[in-house]
């Protein structure tokens, strides 16, 4: 019988297991047996957690863009950007974006934030359409503040996610990106002062 303090799940334990690996190994040479084989899991349950390694860096933000796409349109975009990433934990995402070069994941990370920040800037789009902006004033929208929170994120995480505030650093990139928010009403851009 093992006693003391609990064991951490599964989807933590693989999370860390394939954290290691990546800076010991790099991402190209860890497979998903060896993420498994580390995290002490078979490999079909790795897949019960994570559909690919790569779902592993993403699988916070993913969940939370998969809320914010189930909620669209929504009246608010930036208040549900900010809602979307508030409480957002440092994990392997955050590692990832420190280390990337360490754990061979420059191109990787690239490629796996321009499909999060797509989704991101497509629900604030339709949003924004459902709205009355016309659609090529919210596709450029939705491209601004999705850029803001990729932007964020990885300021977050450079500069200690555990010490830094993702939420003023969002809140400081919203802002930037408020520029390009369509008046609904006459269905052009606001004037940029």
């Amino acid at each position: 019988m093992t006693t003391g303090r609990p064991r951490a799940s599964s989807r933590e334990v693989l999370s860390e297991a394939a954290c290691e690996l990546f800076l010991e190994r790099g991402f190209d040479a860890t497979s998903i047996t060896d993420i498994s084989a580390r995290a002490g899991v078979s490999r079909s349950s790795f897949f019960n957690y994570f559909e690919s390694k790569e779902a592993i860096l993403w699988s916070s933000l993913d969940g939370r863009i998969e809320t914010l796409r189930a909620e669209t349109p929504v009246v608010d975009a930036a208040a549900a950007l900010m809602d979307m990433c508030r409480d957002l934990q440092p994990d392997s995402l955050a590692l990832a974006l420190v280390n990337a070069h360490a754990m061979g994941l420059v191109d990787e990370l690239e490629r796996g934030a321009a499909v999060r920040s797509a989704r991101i800037a497509a629900a604030v789009s339709t949003s924004l359409v459902a709205a009355g902006a016309d659609p090529v004033s919210a596709a450029i929208c939705g491209a601004a503040h999705a850029g803001a929170v990729m932007v964020s994120i990885e300021r977050w995480a450079r500069a200690g996610a555990g010490r830094a505030s993702l939420t003023d650093e969002l809140a400081h990139a919203l802002a930037v990106a408020a520029v390009t928010l369509p008046d609904a009403r006459a269905g052009k851009p606001l004037p940029l002062d």
